[in-house]
């Protein structure tokens, strides 16, 4: 039986948004080579993050200040992990593995959610489940091979992939951990994790600076820094987590399926790539498979 309640509508909008969002984040960071160096990015990301959100929650976190110390390590290991950790794991996957076998790994995501939820608290999957899934799959793997599946049977594991299965590793950890979040206000929350995420990234900033291989943001690149501070690592992770906390892990983790579909659309749009058939037939596989994984669930 379907559910329609509004809470449920409003967990879609929220990971709808949140996929957009994202998708839109990768399109961004492809605008930024050569305007800023992908760690300092990181960094100043979450460093204009963690400065809007401490700005608007100072009262907040006052009053949440016990639960923020007594879960200290878990927040900045969330915030290391699911905010910088992932990013830092693609963007070095990429200096070894195309683009192809990148997107590919990364729709595996809810698989691994799937398979976590299983093992850790033996949630049942239905056959829904796993059918909307492959459908998912399905269309990423379409649009990764630009319409021809054949062309999968060529790629190789290489060291780039391997970091792209760890990276798919540490987001489905961090997807599954949201299950232990402590009962903190969205907005102590955001701004705990996001200050992990800083800590995390300082080194790596730092180690880029040093190593010679870092860039300070031009003009463009602050326009693009601001962008990915303000709507991927802040209002995104805000409508992630309450839509997890709304209809779980496992449901949630589907919708991440949809990030490089949107992610081809904006590109399409905003860069100018061709539109083709395929296009819009892994958009319907993404989009029917969300649907029938909806339909078919089990509660979670």
């Amino acid at each position: 039986m379907t559910d329609l309640k509004p809470a449920t509508g409003k967990a879609y909008l929220f990971l709808l948004t949140t996929a957009l969002i994202w998708g839109g984040n990768a399109v961004a960071g492809k605008m930024a080579v050569g305007h800023a160096s992908p760690f300092i990015m990181t960094l100043l990301r979450w460093m204009i993050a963690l400065a809007l959100i401490v700005a608007v929650s100072v009262p907040q976190i006052r009053r949440d200040w016990p639960v923020i110390r007594k879960n200290s390590l878990y927040l900045f290991l969330m915030g290391a992990t699911g905010f910088t950790g992932f990013n830092v794991l693609l963007y070095t996957a990429l200096h070894y593995t195309s683009a192809i076998n990148a997107v590919i790994e990364q729709a595996g995501m809810p698989f691994v959610i799937f398979v976590a939820n299983f093992l850790i608290f033996r949630m049942r999957v239905t056959g829904g489940q796993v059918v909307g899934f492959m459908l998912t799959l399905a269309g990423i793997a379409l649009t990764a091979a630009n319409g021809d599946l054949g062309t999968l049977l060529g790629l190789d594991l290489n060291f780039g992939d391997l970091l792209m299965l760890f990276a798919v590793l540490v987001y489905a950890a961090y997807t599954v951990g949201l299950r232990f979040k402590p009962e903190l206000h969205w907005k102590s929350m955001m701004a705990a994790t996001a200050a992990g995420a800083m800590v995390a990234a300082l080194p790596l900033g730092l180690y880029e600076w040093r190593s010679g291989a870092g860039q300070f943001p031009d003009a463009y690149g602050w326009g693009v820094v601001a962008f990915i501070a303000i709507f991927p690592s802040l209002f995104a992770q805000i409508l992630f987590v309450r839509g997890v906390e709304i209809i779980g892990s496992n449901r949630a983790g589907l919708f991440i399926n949809l990030v490089p579909i949107f992610g081809m659309l904006l590109s399409i749009g905003l860069i100018g790539e061709p539109l083709h058939v395929y296009h819009i037939v892994s958009l319907v596989l993404v989009l029917g498979g969300i649907v029938i994984a909806e339909r078919n669930r089990f509660a979670a």
